[in-house]
């Protein structure tokens, strides 16, 4: 604490003449200055410490002087601003956006060229872009670099991803900030993709916890036109610097005036539920650019995925890979999942359950040959295979009331995908697809993009812009992570971008502990399509001599569809494993996936995680509670309840002898009549959980 108040006196010293900015509370306070050879600077308090130590601000331009000195301030401006929006889906029905903001304009004494620097201070942290007006002596430019930096003042725990351009599917890791080193962890992310610049980088959003208690979180927000920012780590004096995803050639964004950075941002907070319930990623996008939204609807889903990650059938016709192409392998093999037959079984049985779609993998020509050869055409995205007829299937999703969920897996070839796009959009209007689930597993063609770089930034937005004009909704996987571009085009519902649920069934699978990580880092950006609700968790049941298994119990499966936001959730597993637990799967046909409120009761990142949130337009309410590979014992009050009203509680918990490795489908079902003045003991098994559903008693 001592060597806190040092800083936050060394702090002060070094910004006696400086501009600055608080949040609206006052708890968090940003300061800027010019150095002697006039560097921007700025650095961060929370409640009156150091968080933030003097860091460098700037831009490297290639073939320019860099933008990183010799400035002069030309003026400075404060402002405050204060409203509530409406998403159209989310985690709430009303989003508060306030925050107090300082533009500082700037101009290079060398170069003559224009520079702003907009801060803006909120009560969960601060943010802050650069902005380039038009102006004769910058027009069109290429950034080579970023110089901007996040100087810690301590050792921090952190939990982190490796800086890999071209996944962020890596299951965490919890260190110190000093313990950061890619050489010492498994690398291999599972799809045969793999770029690794530096042993010491990291992604954001970058999750940490000072020795002091204090919880940080280093993200940016609406990455536009712009490449995804990864961060140098220097272990010794524990400084961040930006790393931008750099193109073929290496440079990193081409630009042209009028234009902007994405937002850097700093959440700060003594209580990690400030940070799991932070909307500051979202308040920092533009507004919707849709006016008319009502076609953007909540979906929950089964569909033809899972029996193809645990072998029981194929996504290609013919069942083998050794194919070189359809023409080669003409005949089936009995195993393709995609078939008439098998997805008219998955629409009667979500027109049975209640469920709002069914998505199809396999369906399409090109399975044969898809993925790691680097073949420049290999889907058309129209042409199905001949066991799916396509017609038929989209006549019987209508008369079930049922809609169907389009499947487009690119193989990393953009280039391919952009070309038939408006075909493939023209098809789903034309057989009432009302959404697409997009694939980019493999190196991306153009060879030389990875998929951080500014040229498949702006393909996933385009994506998402271009669906938009057909009405239609995008849920990208192996995309790179959203941050929060959804609030301006609501219609991209849902994102993978990050270690989702299919890893279990091959490979080492996912720790316990990474769903208690999730939300702290990937969902900060936006919803997850993670695929929960697997009941048969062992893989030994599909093949005695498989090992692999999903780290979790049964009873937190449920609560994951709680934890993990999404309006678009998959009940993952097969059809046969949840009519034999039908009991179980009740909660995952009464659990909504659009909210009104969203209360965030217990949060601790990598330990555990409760949420309390009320359905959409309803009186219900819905818990989630899971932990790591401890078992956890917990009181939540119901005070979120609704005063004055009852309610019968449905409580799927996890049986005493419960166990992620040892015992995880052994679960109990008990029923209690509540009030918002009730107490409710948790009993969370190791890698376990609990769900629970509140139904008001007229």
């Amino acid at each position: 604490m001592k060597y806190l108040f040092f800083l936050f006196l060394l702090f002060l010293s070094n910004f006696g003449n400086a501009q600055s900015v608080q949040s609206p509370s006052g708890k968090i306070v940003l300061n800027f200055k010019l150095a002697a050879n006039g560097q921007p600077l700025y650095a961060v308090s929370y409640k009156n410490k150091a968080v933030i130590l003097e860091s460098a601000l700037g831009i490297k331009l290639k073939e320019k002087p860099a933008l990183d000195a010799n400035f002069e301030i030309l003026t400075s401006k404060n402002s405050s601003f204060n409203e509530s929006w409406k998403p159209v889906l989310g985690e709430q029905s009303s989003i508060e956006n306030h925050y107090n903001e300082l533009i500082v304009s700037l101009i290079n004494k060398e170069s003559k060229v224009k520079m702003n620097i907009i801060f803006r201070a909120f009560d969960e942290g601060v943010a802050f872009r650069y902005d380039f007006p038009k102006q004769a002596d910058l027009n069109y430019f290429i950034i080579a670099d970023e110089v901007t930096q996040f100087n810690l003042t301590e050792n921090n725990k952190v939990f982190w991803i490796p800086g890999d351009f071209d996944s962020n599917e890596y299951e965490y890791n919890e260190t110190k900030l000093s313990e950061i080193d890619n050489s010492k962890i498994n690398m291999n992310n599972g799809i045969g993709v793999k770029s690794i610049p530096g042993k010491y980088m990291v992604q954001s959003p970058l999750m940490m916890k000072s020795p002091s208690g204090l919880y940080l979180n280093i993200f940016e927000a609406a990455v536009v036109n712009y490449p995804v920012m990864h961060l140098n780590v220097d272990v010794k004096n524990y400084k961040l610097t930006a790393q931008l995803v750099p193109n073929a050639i290496g440079d990193r964004a081409y630009l042209q005036t009028p234009c902007v950075s994405p937002w850097r941002t700093i959440m700060i907070s003594n209580d990690a539920r400030d940070v799991v319930g932070s909307k500051m990623i979202l308040n920092l996008n533009e507004p919707s650019k849709i006016d008319d939204t009502s076609w953007i609807k909540p979906m929950k889903y089964i569909g033809i995925w899972w029996e193809m990650h645990v072998g029981k059938s194929t996504w290609d016709y013919a069942g083998s890979q050794n194919a070189t192409n359809f023409a080669d392998a003409p005949k089936a093999s009995g195993k393709h999942g995609a078939t008439t037959e098998n997805t008219k079984r998955y629409i009667d049985f979500a027109a049975k359950n209640g469920f709002d779609g069914v998505l199809v993998e396999g369906w399409n020509v090109g399975w044969e040959d898809w993925n790691g050869n680097w073949k420049e055409e290999v889907f058309d995205f129209v042409t199905p295979y001949p066991d799916f007829d396509i017609a038929a299937i989209s006549a019987y999703a209508k008369s079930k009331n049922v809609k169907m969920i389009m499947h487009h897996e690119t193989s990393g070839s953009v280039a391919n995908y952009e070309r038939h796009l408006d075909r493939a959009f023209e098809n789903m209007v034309k057989y009432d697809y009302p959404a697409v689930k997009t694939g980019y597993v493999g190196k991306i063609i153009p060879r030389g993009e990875f998929h951080d770089g500014q040229t498949m930034v702006n393909h996933f937005n385009f994506v998402a812009k271009r669906a938009a004009d057909y009405k239609l909704m995008v849920n990208s996987h192996e995309s790179s992570r959203p941050t929060g571009y959804g609030r301006t085009y609501p219609n991209y519902v849902a994102a993978e971008a990050a270690r989702g649920t299919e890893f279990n069934a091959w490979s080492i699978g996912n720790p316990p502990m990474h769903e208690t990580i999730l939300p702290f880092t990937r969902l900060l950006g936006g919803p997850m399509d993670y695929t929960p609700g697997i009941f048969e968790i062992k893989m030994s049941y599909y093949d005695k001599n498989k090992t692999e298994q999903v780290h979790t119990t049964l009873a937190k499966q449920l609560a994951l569809y709680v934890t993990m936001y999404s309006p678009i959730q998959m009940a993952a597993d097969l059809l046969e494993n949840y009519e034999k637990y039908p009991d179980a799967f009740q909660f995952i046909k009464d659990v909504a996936v659009d909210w009104d409120e969203s209360k965030y009761l217990q949060a601790e990142p990598g330990d555990y995680l409760t949420i309390a949130r009320k359905a959409k337009g309803k009186e219900s309410w819905f818990l989630g509670a899971i932990t790591d590979e401890n078992a956890r014992k917990t009181e939540i009050k119901l005070e979120f309840l609704t005063k004055g009203k009852k309610y019968k509680a449905i409580i799927y918990e996890d049986a005493k002898d419960a166990d992620w490795k040892k015992n995880p489908i052994a679960y109990k079902i008990k029923t209690m009549i509540v009030t918002n003045k009730s107490k409710i003991n948790l009993n969370l098994a190791a890698g376990g959980g609990t769900a629970i559903s509140f139904e008001p008693i007229n």
